[in-house]
């Protein structure tokens, strides 16, 4: 376990960490055939009509070339580039001033820190895999490069790409001549050409040279996105922008002048979150967003709570397919589990509050759900003497008001930790997995994919890394109805029949599944990964690479899954948990 005083937090977080000399902004720019790259839609090569729906790598190894020569080493920075999260630039800091004639990278991780321990790095750090979801944790090193798509055969039928770039022997440097002046700072802006990527010197087929990989020894696609790599980088332009100021502090919201901090416990094996610097946890706020989180009077008929749709006994789920609010009133989605959320950047199934503090007024105020109005239920709560005075405690004197209901219970809820399940011990050696359970971990870590021999269940590429999830969006084969998913935050059309992709922590303890509860056992939902899929454009290329009839998992193998399964229950969010979420 890992624990955070409140005040070494501030340190960490707060100070930004000034260095001396210059610094060097890369942009990066994706293209397909000199076109900006767009993700989604099959609208990318003639004989071979394909998609791009994912384009996510790492950067190390930088060095610049000096006018003589020689090359200046960029020691220890690392840099994180994904298109779908609209990260596609990095700045490297503490560069010697001078004139440069080239710069040199790595695509991917050198050995040491790709054999390294992941749960090392900070929050924010590009090495950090809950930030990058390109390391599994428990199935090796870090994937240098994730290309994801769709394409369509020769048969006209739609499938999946997946082309994963890993392993050390794989590591590819790059250099681009680029003459510079560095002073105080500047942009080099770089550009990604995908089309060359895949029809470089070593031209791919998805038909013909497969359409998966994850980079085994000797794997010739491998070989070829590596051959191909070091023509796919070019320079675009370069600029010489103002320096940016460091960025200010961040000051804590209504801090008391006494306050308890509150021990965040981990697991050491976790990568570390990404706590709200201006929200700390303070013992005060989480007994407060505890209080809150159990009542009833934050409802309009002062008889529903956050408690009642997310369970403490159920993982802080609902049993129910579709949870129901004030008079019955029928939700139309089921109630996602409540733990390890510090680890998640945005919440509902469909990603549309980007925190925990947006999240939580929303139930509290929804026709469906609880159905309060806001300003009277504040009047009620600063009418209440006990929560006038837990709420001075917790935010220094004054009436509550929404903002600071919404930390409460956002301080609350961050507390809600699960790492200690019989996988975790396996893990650190404290006790063994039986034949059955370890048959279905196999399965659950190993890949789908008969050109290279292999045959698992394939589902750590969303269910990977310390938490089971990548807590990233996906269309995952379920026959589609009215709920149109992350469309309906994002209305692009890419994002119809996505979802959230739950953690697998706790699994067995929160059922139904799925975002309608439409399976209400484990069995059913390893037959649905097992068996075939509803195709169509937004489907997931981890599940459209599959053969058309699904993977086909014998009786057996789905019974070890559900076995591997069970092992990722925490004994304390089970039955033994009171009313209050205590044991």
């Amino acid at each position: 376990m890992i624990k955070f005083s409140i005040q070494l937090l501030f340190l960490l977080t707060t100070l930004t960490g000034l260095v001396g000399g210059s610094t060097l902004d890369l942009s990066f720019t994706h293209r397909y055939e000199g076109q900006l790259l767009r993700l989604g839609g099959i609208r990318y090569g003639k004989a071979q009509p394909h998609s791009v729906t994912r384009l996510s790598y790492l950067l190390s190894d930088f060095a610049l070339q000096k006018q003589d020569g020689s090359w200046v080493s960029v020691a220890e920075q690392y840099l994180w580039i994904d298109l779908g999260a609209r990260r596609t630039h990095g700045m490297l800091n503490d560069l010697p001033s001078g004139t440069y004639r080239a710069i040199r990278f790595s695509l991917g991780v050198p050995k040491a820190q790709n054999h390294g321990d992941p749960a090392q790095w900070p929050a924010e750090h590009a090495l950090n895999p809950n930030l990058n979801q390109l390391h599994w944790n428990w199935s090796g090193g870090y994937i240098f490069l994730a290309l994801e798509g769709l394409y369509r055969g020769d048969d006209q039928q739609l499938k999946g790409f997946v082309y994963h770039l890993a392993n050390d022997d794989n590591l590819t440097k790059i250099e681009i001549p680029a003459k510079f002046e560095l002073r105080q700072a500047a942009r080099l802006d770089l550009g990604f050409d995908l089309a060359r990527l895949l029809a470089g010197t070593r031209p791919l087929d998805f038909v013909k040279d497969g359409d998966s990989s994850h980079s085994a020894p000797g794997d010739p696609i491998a070989s070829a996105l590596c051959a191909n790599l070091t023509g796919s980088f070019s320079l675009e332009a370069i600029k010489y922008p103002q320096g940016e100021a460091p960025l200010a502090p961040v000051k804590p919201l209504y801090l008391p002048e006494t306050f308890t901090p509150y021990r965040f416990t981990m697991s050491a094996r976790f990568p570390r979150p990404q706590l709200p610097r201006d929200n700390p946890l303070l013992e005060e706020r989480v007994a407060l967003g505890k209080q809150l989180f159990f009542d009833p009077r934050l409802s309009s008929n002062k008889q529903i709570s956050c408690a009642s749709c997310h369970q403490a006994d159920k993982v802080f789920s609902d049993p129910r397919p579709l949870s129901r609010g004030v008079e019955d009133r029928l939700g139309a989605r089921h109630s996602m589990p409540l733990f390890n959320l510090a680890w998640k950047s945005s919440f509902f199934w469909d990603g549309r509050a980007a925190s925990l503090r947006e999240q939580v007024l929303q139930p509290i105020q929804d026709h469906q759900e609880m159905a309060s109005d806001l300003p009277s239920l504040l009047n009620d709560i600063n009418a209440d003497q006990d929560y006038s005075r837990a709420f001075d405690k917790a935010f220094g004197e004054g009436p509550a008001t929404s903002e600071k209901l919404a930390l409460a219970l956002e301080n609350y809820l961050l507390t809600l930790t699960s790492y200690d399940s019989k996988f975790d011990r396996a893990m650190a050696g404290k006790v063994e997995l039986n034949e059955l359970e370890s048959r279905g971990m196999e399965l659950f870590f190993t890949e789908y994919e008969p050109r290279s021999g292999k045959r698992g269940a394939d589902c750590f590429h969303c269910h990977g890394g310390a938490n089971f999830s990548d807590h990233r969006f996906h269309n995952n084969g379920l026959a589609p109805d009215s709920d149109l998913g992350r469309f309906a935050a994002t209305r692009q059309e890419v994002d119809k029949y996505l979802f959230s992709t739950p953690s697998l922590r706790n699994v067995a303890q929160s059922a139904p599944y799925m975002h309608d509860g439409r399976f209400a056992t484990l069995e059913q939902v390893i037959a649905h990964y097992s068996g075939p899929m509803h195709r169509s454009e937004t489907l997931d290329p981890n599940l459209a690479k599959h053969p058309k009839a699904g993977l086909k998992l014998t009786q057996g193998e789905q019974a070890a899954l559900v076995a591997f399964l069970k092992t990722l229950s925490d004994p304390k969010f089970g039955t033994s948990l009171g009313e209050h979420g205590e044991k």
